[in-house]
């Protein structure tokens, strides 16, 4: 997919040089049900950049954002925001505007990262390999009679099936429906998370996720990180708490996989990262399915999480990419649009 549009209405940070940058404002918080592991990143952040000689100063997305912003008067905002307006292209066509060069992807690959049945819809139009799913909107499902069309999705898609809120990240809202009987109350409980809900078919395997980091060096190739698995040690799904409470998920990087397998999901992870558009760092989230060893996609998270239990974080390590270095790189990707 072509991102020239995009990259002409991001130039902001044309005029700076990451070499002048001396203040950086860490864009955070939020209002979103991600807040608190987004708060979690932001200070991690913060404190990286500071040991890197930047003054940083963290700044809470809300409704005095411009104000905050133009009193901060930062060389460059480092996106930290989890979920909501800071991943759905918002808070970044509002830097835009205000003409402050920010981290991590632009408009257009947000939007359509952030939307998971827009993102899947792409995946499956070129070719890469996803779960099969339907969507509902709230409308269609309360107004239309799509619940009359919720047999059918089961014959087509087959149980057990997934269902998720569209626009929500950190597995919130995920719900398992092993029986046609579970479905309407999976529906309604991702409704009350947003209006558009996704129907995937459950693949049973392994979870992996695959960071890609832009290249350090002018028109590099996008770099995958080594493949992380996640591995819960009570459910049998990755969800909002095994992410961010310690100790409740085993996280194996590399993962052990055998090297074909390993090199198909970093491959896969750099198609969909070139899809998006993406741009700085994103991570891609897949499943192997334990029966045919098919690689699936799932979605794409543009601005992954940085906190002690982030998967990002523990890929980089691996890839003997140290927090601070880590921090630095996806630094530098507000200069390299």
């Amino acid at each position: 997919m072509s991102t020239a549009g995009e990259g002409e209405s991001e130039g902001a940070g044309e005029s700076e040089s990451e070499g002048a940058v001396r203040k950086v404002a860490v864009l955070k918080g939020g209002r979103s049900l991600e807040r608190t592991v987004s708060l979690r990143s932001g200070a991690q952040v913060q404190d990286a950049l500071q040991r890197l000689g930047y003054d940083a100063v963290g700044i809470d997305a809300g409704a005095q954002l411009v104000t905050a912003l133009r009193e901060a008067a930062p060389d460059v905002v480092f996106v930290a925001l989890h979920g909501g307006e800071g991943e759905d292209g918002t808070v970044q066509e509002l830097l835009e505007a205000v003409g402050i060069p920010y981290t991590g992807s632009g408009v257009a690959a947000c939007a359509e990262s952030a939307d998971k049945v827009l993102a899947k819809h792409l995946m499956r139009r070129a070719g890469i390999p996803t779960p099969a799913f339907h969507a509902f909107s709230e409308v269609s499902f309360r107004e239309l009679g799509g619940g009359v069309a919720l047999q059918e999705v089961e014959r087509r898609i087959g149980l057990p099936l997934v269902v998720k809120p569209a626009c929500q990240g950190s597995a919130l809202g995920v719900k398992f429906a092993r029986t046609a009987s579970d479905l309407p109350g999976a529906l309604l409980a991702a409704f009350s998370y947003g209006r558009t809900v996704l129907i995937e078919r459950y693949v049973r395997g392994r979870d992996l996720a695959v960071s890609v980091l832009d290249s350090p060096d002018p028109g590099g190739a996008p770099q995958a990180l080594p493949v992380l698995e996640a591995v819960p040690r009570e459910e049998d799904f990755y969800d909002f708490e095994s992410r961010y409470e310690i100790g409740m998920t085993t996280f194996v990087c590399p993962a052990e996989l055998d090297p074909k397998t390993t090199a198909r999901a970093q491959e896969l992870a750099v198609e969909v990262y070139r899809l998006l558009g993406c741009h700085g760092v994103a991570r891609v989230d897949l499943m192997l399915d334990e029966q045919s060893g098919e690689l699936t996609v799932l979605e794409t998270n543009v601005v992954p999480g940085l906190t002690e239990t982030s998967l990002l974080p523990q890929a980089a390590d691996a890839a003997g990419i140290g927090f601070d270095e880590l921090v630095q790189r996806i630094l530098q990707s507000a200069f390299t649009r």
